[in-house]
């Protein structure tokens, strides 16, 4: 539990600095100068719909001018800080993530002396084709577990990439959130920055349970019984942990 605390609550930078500095300057001196571009076309378009909604002139309010500046000022305050919002709502992931492993108690590893008693005792009572038969499954745990190893860590690997791609565009959805017709783009990307945020909140739950469910294996199961338990509580932990971010998007409805 530690282990995946520590990396699932690592912030962008300080997970790799050198990917985290390359996305920041690409965001910086490529997708800012375009989040310009759709704030000027934006903000004109607001201001003429604004002008042509009153009569063409006729009924125009001077407080509408002072909401269209509002406004302006709303959306490049936002493009222009758009990595402090995004670091703010992932170092808010990261504190869930702590304070979640603080409360989170086991360990995911299984001591087989403690959990099914002498296991010389029980290989000696077994028959050659019994014994024949605990090969192939260790043998054949010992080739999946890796693997399975592996699809974890593609989890966590895989959403901090995600991550990184999240933050190096956002200056463009940020643009468009003051505008009621395109807003809806910002909107969606915020909550889905949300929910890559908070992803790593279930997957602490995940790993805590699968921690539950290895320390149940009882003293008195049977050698065959908690091996092929120990691996479908692991290839359970896989599945779980593939299906987080998807979880994650339909609670925040993120598209």
């Amino acid at each position: 539990v530690g282990e995946v605390a520590a990396n699932v609550g690592t912030t962008p930078a300080a997970w790799n600095a050198g990917v985290f500095s390359m996305i920041r300057n690409l965001s910086d001196n490529v997708v800012v100068p375009i989040a310009g571009i759709i704030i000027t076309f934006v903000l004109c378009y607001e201001l003429i719909s604004m002008l042509m909604e009153k009569n063409n002139f006729h009924d125009f309010e001077t407080y509408a001018i002072y909401k269209w500046i509002l406004k302006a000022f709303i959306a490049v305050y936002l493009v222009t800080h758009t990595f402090d919002i995004t670091m703010a709502i992932f170092e808010l992931g990261q504190n869930v993530v702590q304070q979640s492993a603080g409360i989170i108690t086991g360990t995911t590893s299984l001591d087989f002396a403690t959990v099914i008693g002498d296991v010389s005792a029980q290989l000696e009572a077994m028959e050659l084709g019994e014994l024949f038969g605990l090969l192939v499954e260790t043998m054949l745990l010992k080739i999946t577990m890796p693997i399975l190893s592996f699809c974890v860590m593609i989890v966590l690997v895989g959403r901090m990439i995600e991550i990184y791609i999240y933050c190096s565009i956002g200056a463009i959805p940020f643009a468009t959130m003051t505008n009621r017709e395109w807003g809806q783009m910002g909107n969606n990307y915020l909550r889905g920055l949300v929910a890559l945020g908070l992803q790593g909140f279930f997957i602490m739950i995940c790993v805590a349970i699968y921690a539950v469910l290895i320390g149940q294996i009882t003293s008195g199961t049977n050698l065959h019984i908690a091996i092929w338990q120990c691996a479908g509580y692991t290839v359970l932990l896989c599945f779980s942990l593939f299906k987080t971010g998807s979880v994650s998007r339909s609670i925040f409805n993120a598209h």
